[in-house]
């Protein structure tokens, strides 16, 4: 007995998957819609994008303030906040001392434009601490979502380091630029350094606008990437982030 033909309107019709993001809708999710950009990490957890922009951004600050201000003069104006430092040198013979600034600058130099790989190697270290600590919480996060998440999260950094630019493009005073904090989004930048100890310095320098978006990003990220409940991401990332505070600090009192 012949089989009865199927009706084609009876015949379910797959869903097809929804589109993922662009790289460039990506990026600008970040900013206007950050639940779209971290939810696709899921899709795909390719950090590149954000990474390429943070290293144009990093050697573009650079070469800018290499050009402006001279990292001689960024190295000395950074020396202020070191006053062991400085006790160290002004003991020294005049030859002596200016062998050791000269060293000093051609360091700096250095260190300027090996900052990706410098920022690279900090964002895996804070993506494998954050990996851990959410693997001890129970949850289902892999080390390439955390790295992800964290590389989008940082995106804000990019946006100071633009105003950085214009602040030196614009002529801002040479002699109170440092490299390590450029412009003022935080509060240690208003802060003499000539008569504020290190470790506050190092603590108010924390309290900045872009510093807490990137966290707030980054909470929201593991949200919506990791399917972290929102109470434990935010109690991990801003744990994390004190601990570091902290740290820093530390070091500052230690090494000024």
């Amino acid at each position: 007995m012949a089989a009865a033909p199927l009706n084609p309107d009876s015949v379910p019709t797959p869903t097809p998957e929804p589109a993922g993001l662009s790289e460039g809708a990506r990026i600008l999710n970040t900013f206007v819609a950050p639940s779209k950009t971290f939810s696709d990490l899921r899709r795909s957890a390719a950090w590149w994008g954000p990474y390429l922009l943070m290293v144009i951004a990093a050697l573009l600050f650079m070469y800018v303030a290499g050009a402006k201000v001279g990292f001689r003069k960024a190295m000395e104006n950074q020396m202020q906040s070191q006053p062991k430092t400085q006790a160290r040198l002004e003991q020294l013979p005049p030859e002596q001392r200016e062998a050791q600034m000269e060293q000093g600058t051609k360091i700096t130099k250095w260190i300027a434009y090996a900052t990706p790989v410098l920022q690279l190697v900090i964002l895996l270290i804070i993506a494998t601490a954050l990996w851990v600590s959410f693997k001890i919480a129970g949850t289902g996060v892999t080390f390439k979502i955390s790295l992800a998440v964290v590389m989008y999260a940082g995106l804000p950094g990019i946006l100071k380091m633009l105003l950085a630019i214009v602040a030196l493009l614009a002529g801002a005073n040479p002699d109170s630029f440092t490299l390590q904090n450029p412009v003022g989004t935080n509060l240690g930048y208003f802060l003499d350094p000539a008569t504020t100890s290190p470790a506050l310095r190092s603590l108010a320098t924390s309290i900045d606008v872009f510093l807490i978006w990137t966290l707030v990003l980054s909470a929201i990220g593991f949200i919506y990437a990791g399917k972290v409940k929102s109470g434990t991401s935010y109690a991990v990332v801003f744990g994390w982030a004190f601990f570091f505070i902290l740290a820093g600090a530390g070091i500052a009192a230690a090494f000024s």
